[in-house]
């Protein structure tokens, strides 16, 4: 089991990812590895257009959010040329920043998770 969070419609055709559902998803599902789809949560719906817009240049951003919690994984879609792309190219990462990209998500992954637990009750 695997579960992937990639945004919920919330006005201004946007989608928003809130962040404090992914303890809330680990918790639920005993521990299961959440993902989060970060390129999916950078969608613009258009009412009445052939494709959706997005924002990819807040991928980074995302990203690093969504593995500050440990996460199990990213989802996100790379493209050589995503203004050519057929589908989610608004919101895909260029291909040439696919391995700088990889690397920096990768570093903040292990930092994360090689810090200790806390636990803090309310």
């Amino acid at each position: 089991l695997i579960l992937c969070d990639r945004g919920t419609s919330f006005g201004y055709d946007n989608l928003v990812v809130d962040m404090l559902g992914f303890s809330v998803m680990k918790k639920t599902t005993g521990d299961a590895p959440v993902i989060f789809d970060v390129t999916h949560s950078l969608q613009q719906r258009a009412a009445g257009a052939a494709a959706s817009g997005g924002r990819r240049d807040q991928v980074v951003e995302l990203a690093r959010a969504g593995l500050a919690l440990g996460l199990g994984g990213l989802f996100l879609e790379a493209h050589p040329e995503p203004d050519k792309a057929l589908c989610d190219g608004p919101s895909a990462l260029p291909l040439d920043q696919l391995e700088p990209f990889l690397t920096q998500m990768k570093a903040i992954d292990d930092l994360v998770k090689s810090f200790p637990p806390l636990h803090i009750h309310g």
